[in-house]
């Protein structure tokens, strides 16, 4: 299995294998943008690779181009200008499997290899990635810079790690003896070959476009298959640089470059009819519950693995630091304005109050309290830039207008428009907080995607618990949250957890948020509630996107 990349890269293959393995902190690539870690220059090269970019065609030399896409816009209301080549899918996938002969025969080696050079050469493109992330996505820099870079790089290399732990748990061959007693045994030589499934679509989201899709485009490709990736039609670039980038490194290494490509589909006529091609046996989708349900059912010749939308939940039940709870609330929920599918939207609270470290506070003070946090984290104009980012779509907009009239019940916090000196175009809005009673479940009880939160009254601590548990299990969550001093509590929590199948955080006070997970450590959903049916990343993330064919012949 060896290869000269393979050898290249061991070390960080290894380490990469012992940290899923311990899951204990690690990070193959610095989230800080200093120099220390990529050099006194990179910040102004990043930045000017990405404006290279800007009015410009983002040639790929790709087959089967028809025409060309320009409806990419920034949510900063800044022009790109970028154009797109627009491929027929058809000559992608042709492409593709004409490409896929010479990647299985590279071996497991050689593609975990090849991988492996991919990710370090998009970790020395992380502040052009940044930047197309942040013009297109609408977060922040340092989350662009973090989460659009380091940490998406990171989970491709979580992805390729288990790919490869899976693969060489195959031999290449064996010697098969079984004994006949009098008679000669039988002998037989079996070879196994690790073969990849088939073609790869990767759907991008708008509000993630790479650590979103890394994942699955990194498992994909290690274990032997072609990937055409499909981004978001508003939020180009960040695949494109990555595509480029993976099409460059594969043709230094004597590979065909269709390995990987760029679908930009004219309609969606044209991207179903991609999605359903009978050579598309793997598709990787973030987004909505219609459409991701949509190519469960109609892509049945492919293996899809779905992150769609869920109600994360929060139960309020007391705490021992009121002050440090309300700061990690309200950074939780300004982060990104609420564009990520790990933000809770439901708060629960008891109606007669919780206990905490500075007396009983009422269910109505505490929805002060919070909406005070909140306020006071984001009085702050360079806080409020950095971390609200800015509203990536029209549809986010419109419901946060919509909960901003009361039409989602009472508000407690209303939303406010910011401008940026520096983007004065930008859309940018604070959170909405929404009270209501549990049985007002309209609104609350299903994904309102943004910076909308609902702090929803329920009779006890043990009707929040119920309650949690029945949108979990109905609609699905991707994380669970208690804030609670009482250890029977904790463990009715814990119970919760288990039988919903969602990550819980307990009494997060300090620096981690219920939002965010860390690469090699925490798994991004768990694959057995609604808001996905997969996991970033564990061993069923990839071993189904190979198979094993063997020969046996005696000797």
């Amino acid at each position: 299995m060896s290869h000269p990349l393979l050898d290249q890269h061991r070390a960080l293959l290894d380490r990469a294998l012992d940290a899923i393995a311990t899951r204990d902190y690690w990070s193959a690539f610095s989230e800080s943008p200093s120099p220390r870690a990529y050099g006194e220059t990179a910040p102004a090269e990043g930045r000017a690779a990405f404006e290279a970019h800007l009015g410009r065609p983002f040639e790929l030399n790709q087959p089967g181009q028809v025409s060309w896409h320009d409806q990419e816009a920034s949510p900063y209301g800044c022009p790109l200008g970028v154009r797109y080549p627009v491929s027929d899918p058809a000559a992608l996938v042709e492409a593709a499997q004409a490409a896929m002969p010479a990647w299985q025969a590279l071996g497991a080696g050689g593609r975990v290899g090849i991988c492996l050079e991919i990710l370090q050469r998009l970790n020395r493109q992380s502040f052009e990635i940044a930047h197309a992330v942040m013009m297109t996505s609408g977060q922040g820099w340092m989350m662009a810079f973090q989460a659009g870079g380091p940490h998406a790089q990171d989970r491709g290399l979580e992805a390729v790690a288990y790919a490869w732990r899976e693969m060489s748990f195959i031999p290449a061959q064996s010697s098969w003896e079984k004994p006949q007693g009098k008679h000669p045994a039988l002998v037989m030589q079996k070879n196994y070959e690790v073969v990849g499934r088939g073609v790869g679509v990767v759907i991008g989201c708008a509000t993630f476009p790479t650590w979103n899709t890394y994942p699955g485009l990194f498992a994909t490709l290690a274990t032997g298959n072609p990937v055409i990736m499909k981004p978001h039609g508003n939020v180009v670039l960040p695949a494109a640089i990555t595509v480029r980038t993976i099409r460059a490194v594969l043709a230094e290494n004597g590979m065909d470059p269709n390995l990987v490509s760029l679908c930009l589909p004219p309609d969606r006529q044209t991207a179903q009819a991609l999605y359903q091609h009978p050579d598309v046996h793997s598709i990787d989708y973030t987004g909505s519950n219609a459409f991701g349900q949509w190519l469960i059912d109609h892509c049945r010749q492919a293996q899809v693995y779905a992150e769609l939308a869920g109600v994360n939940s929060i139960v309020i039940d007391s705490t021992d630091d009121y002050t440090g709870m309300l700061r990690n609330l309200a950074f939780t929920l300004s982060l990104y304005s609420g564009q990520m599918c790990t933000t809770s939207q439901v708060l629960v609270i008891p109606a007669g109050g919780i206990n905490t470290n500075d007396g009983p506070k009422s269910y109505d003070r505490v929805c002060r309290d919070l909406a005070d946090a909140v306020t006071k984290f984001l009085s702050k104009a360079e806080v409020a830039q950095a971390v609200l980012g800015a509203i990536q779509s029209d549809a986010t907009l419109a419901r946060i207008e919509q909960a901003a009239q009361g039409e989602m019940g009472h508000v407690v916090l209303a939303p406010r428009t910011l401008q940026y000196e520096e983007f004065p175009q930008a859309r940018v809005r604070t959170p909405v907080l929404v009270a209501c009673d549990a049985v007002d479940a309209q609104h609350y009880a299903r994904e309102q995607f943004g910076p909308i939160s609902f702090l929803v009254k329920v009779a006890d601590t043990s009707a929040a618990l119920t309650l949690i548990e029945s949108l979990t299990r109905q609609h699905g969550a991707l994380t669970l949250g208690i804030y609670s001093q009482s250890e029977t509590v904790i463990d009715s929590a814990i119970q919760v957890s288990w039988r919903a199948k969602v990550a819980l955080s307990i009494n997060l006070t300090e620096g981690v948020f219920v939002n965010q997970s860390a690469a090699y450590s925490d798994f991004h959903g768990t694959g057995g509630n609604p808001a996905a049916n997969a996991s970033y990343a564990d061993s069923a993330f990839v071993a189904n996107r190979f198979r094993v064919v063997q020969r046996r012949r005696h000797p």
